[in-house]
């Protein structure tokens, strides 16, 4: 059993940034697959950036260049860097763990307005 707990939200203005964390609970994190995914009001969830165990990532062509996924085994915590934000980033964040079972938090609302 994994639970995640997303935090770091918050208004930013257009051009700022932000840092979302994910700390996950229970045992074997540093063998899960994380991801990020976000879902704006009356649209789908979509991924934004994942990580593999290994340490590979892979990003949504919309926040490649500006956003950067990250993990520290030990804190067992993945992170999500978020630069350069635009309005259209605003969204509820959610964070994921994949092994044998797929989990996911409950979100954080980014909201990037002037």
């Amino acid at each position: 059993q994994v639970q995640l707990v997303e935090s770091g939200g918050g208004l930013v203005q257009p051009g700022g940034s932000l840092r979302l964390s994910c700390a996950a609970s229970g045992s074997l994190f540093r063998l899960h697959d994380m991801g990020w995914y976000r879902q704006a009001p009356g649209k789908q969830r979509n991924l934004v950036a994942a990580i593999t165990s290994g340490g590979s990532t892979n990003y949504a062509d919309s926040v490649k260049g500006r956003f950067t996924i990250s993990r520290d085994n030990a804190k067992k915590t993945v992170y999500l860097q978020m630069n350069s934000l635009k309005p259209e980033d605003t969204a509820v964040y959610y964070c994921n763990a994949r092994l044998d079972t797929l989990y996911w938090g409950r979100g954080t609302q980014v909201t990037v307005s002037s």
